[in-house]
């Protein structure tokens, strides 16, 4: 038999062992309880800790992931909208060499178009005159055939033949040229 003091009364009894074995069950279930329910609280506690760490963690990941998507997304964007200047310095580049071309080109065309006009209205006046020349050389021609005897077509045909022939005739040392008039016969060979 085991004895138990009370620890209110402080008196001594004695118990057997079936309801000693029996009480300290239920102290060590009691205390085990008590253990456990302690553990669990300090354990809800740790967890509930543990998440708003976990928590606080990942808001601090999230937001840093947030931040520096936020910046890529902003360099992109400047990216692209340095692209799309660039693209649009270049087309007007590109534009305005070929309106330059086009100028310059129009340009020419209208000189050339102009010089042209220029050497035609020029040759055009320059036959005109040539041919306005020669129709005057006929006119005077015509006019001094009509006026002239036949004494004065003769006499102008043979300076005509004269000066033909002092034009060649180096090429003819032994030659020469006169007037076949003979007044014995009366005739004219």
């Amino acid at each position: 038999m085991n004895e138990i003091k009370c620890p209110k009364c402080g008196t001594m009894f004695q118990i057997d062992e079936s309801d000693y074995d029996s009480i300290v069950k239920q102290i060590r279930d009691k205390e085990f309880e008590k253990e456990i329910l302690s553990r669990e609280e300090h354990s809800k506690i740790e967890k509930e800790n543990a998440i708003e760490i976990a928590k606080a963690q990942l808001r601090a990941e999230l937001s840093k992931t947030i931040k520096n998507q936020e910046i890529e997304i902003n360099n992109l964007k400047n990216q692209i909208k340095n692209q799309r200047t660039q693209s649009e310095l270049d087309v007007q580049k590109a534009v305005a060499e070929r309106e330059n071309t086009i100028y310059k080109l129009s340009n020419e065309l209208k000189q050339k178009s102009t010089e042209f006009e220029l050497k035609e209205k020029s040759m055009k006046e320059t036959y005109e005159s040539k041919i306005k020349d020669k129709d005057e050389q006929i006119a005077y021609y015509r006019d001094f055939k009509a006026k002239q005897s036949t004494k004065m077509v003769g006499e102008s045909l043979e300076v005509h033949c004269s000066t033909e022939f002092n034009q060649i005739r180096p090429l003819f040392d032994n030659c020469t040229f006169e007037k076949d008039n003979d007044a014995k016969t009366r005739f004219k060979r």
